[in-house]
Parts: C-alpha cells; structure tokens; sequence
C-alpha cells in the first residue's frame, strides 16, 4: 500500500466574525486543469520513433498531461512545447514544436531532426506541469540513390 500524496493541497477555511450564526466554509483544492496546480505531469504516449534524416517522425508524437492518479487529465488546458533533449549531433528539430492540449493531449505530427544520429531525446514542457523527457531514439541517412529535399 502506498502512502496517498497530498502534494499541492491547498485547505481554505473562513469564518464570518460578525455573525456568530453563519456557516463555515471549508474547500479542498487539489489544483484543477487550466494548466494550474502544478500536481499534473507530462508523459510521452507515442514515444518518437527512428526516422530518415529531415523526414517527418511517424508515428505522430503525443504527450499526456496527467494528473497525480497518472490518469490523462482532459480538464488539463494550454499547450505543450517539445525541444531536443540529448542531441549527440549538434542538430535542430524543425517543424511544428509547440501543440494546443485537446482532451488532455498534445499531438506532434510534423517534426523532423536535421542531422544523422542515436541517442536523441525529446523533452516537453507545458505551463503547470512537469516536465517529461521521451526514450532515446535514432536519426538514419536516406537510402542510397534516395533524392532528399528539403
């Protein structure tokens, strides 16, 4: 059994002095969604997979906000912003970095790393959350005789 976390309780009690007959009001706050409370986590659903040097990762990257049960909080708000983490080559991520939260999670379909190697990391952020840093992955150079764009 594991002892219950009560990290970011918040207890509010007021007492109208002037009437001896009004009632107490006691609330509980455990934070909420609105990207508040800073109880929620952030966790990568669809980790990044290995992909071909300046093409899109697929499949699309997804990050959950969670709340202190590691339930996905769809009451959770705001945006998500993912950066390269481990970056052994030096390279830039491109593409559509930050995504709006819907029912709790953040979608990345559209991102691409610009230089060969193994051992990146994504890592993403939200306002009222901590932060979370996906598994490491690998970036291939295209096929022999493969025509890159970019």
């Amino acid at each position: 059994m594991h002892p219950m976390r009560l990290t970011g309780l918040v207890l509010a009690l007021a007492v109208v002095a002037c009437d001896p007959t009004a009632p107490v009001i006691i609330g509980i706050s455990t934070g909420g969604g609105g990207g508040g409370g800073g109880a929620h986590t952030l966790a990568f659903i669809v980790q990044p997979s290995g992909a071909v040097v300046d093409q899109i990762i697929t499949p699309a990257i997804q990050v959950a906000a969670r709340d202190t049960l590691g339930n996905t909080d769809p009451t959770f708000t705001g945006s998500v912003t993912v950066e390269l983490g481990a970056n052994p080559s030096g390279a830039f991520l491109n593409g559509t970095k930050t995504a709006d939260l819907v029912s709790g999670i953040a979608r990345f379909g559209a991102l691409t790393v610009d230089k060969v190697g193994n051992g990146y990391t994504l890592v993403a952020t939200a306002l009222g959350a901590t932060s979370a840093t996906s598994g490491g992955f690998a970036i291939a150079a295209p096929a022999s005789g493969a025509v890159q764009g970019r």
